[in-house]
């Protein structure tokens, strides 16, 4: 799903894979990364614990949103990106929380450039490299996948019970997590 950020002047890409081979993360990350166009910026996370597009849509608009305004703690987008969807100020401890794991094979990315051209041969890279085509269905949610969620980002049923009234249960965890996420700018 391309979707243009016209406040920052960036559009982005985030999609899914299914059925991906990681191996090793290091070996992994650099490889794609050394295949993507230098004009982007790419980040991979764990599609397990993803809730919804929306989660990572979020944590886009709050990383762009911190370098913006100069409050940004890595010096890249993409790892702005990894520490808003995972609610964690330290690098390391964001990407073992939702990072791309060796035992991964549902992998959502998210592709950022200044125009949409770029982010598109950033996802043809990433398609190549990857040997699949982008599935989103990875970034649905699934029972397993809610219990998993609500586990790393220690959500509580009083949280989700609270939110659920006026909306449902699904989108009540997606809310919970975007709302954890947001927190961080918050946190010195």
């Amino acid at each position: 799903m391309l979707k243009q950020l016209a406040e920052y002047g960036k559009f982005v890409e985030i999609t899914g894979f299914a059925g991906v081979k990681v191996g090793g993360e290091k070996d992994f990350m650099v490889t794609l990364r050394n295949a993507v166009p230098k004009m982007v910026e790419v980040q991979f996370f764990d599609a397990d614990l993803v809730a919804t597009w929306q989660h990572l849509y979020f944590a886009v608009l709050n990383a762009l949103m911190a370098f913006k305004n100069k409050r940004n703690i890595s010096k890249s987008v993409a790892v702005e990106v990894v520490l808003y969807a995972s609610a964690q100020r330290q690098i390391t401890k964001a990407i073992d929380h939702i990072g791309v794991k060796c035992n991964s094979s549902n992998v959502a990315a998210v592709i950022i450039g200044a125009d949409a051209d770029s982010v598109k041969a950033g996802l043809a890279a990433v398609e190549k490299c990857l040997g699949v085509e982008t599935d989103d269905s990875v970034l649905e949610l699934s029972k397993v996948k809610v219990q998993r969620i609500k586990r790393v980002f220690k959500i509580s049923e009083t949280e989700l019970d609270a939110s659920t009234a006026k909306k449902d249960a699904e989108q009540a965890l997606v809310d919970s997590v975007v709302e954890n996420a947001a927190l961080l700018s918050t946190q010195l």
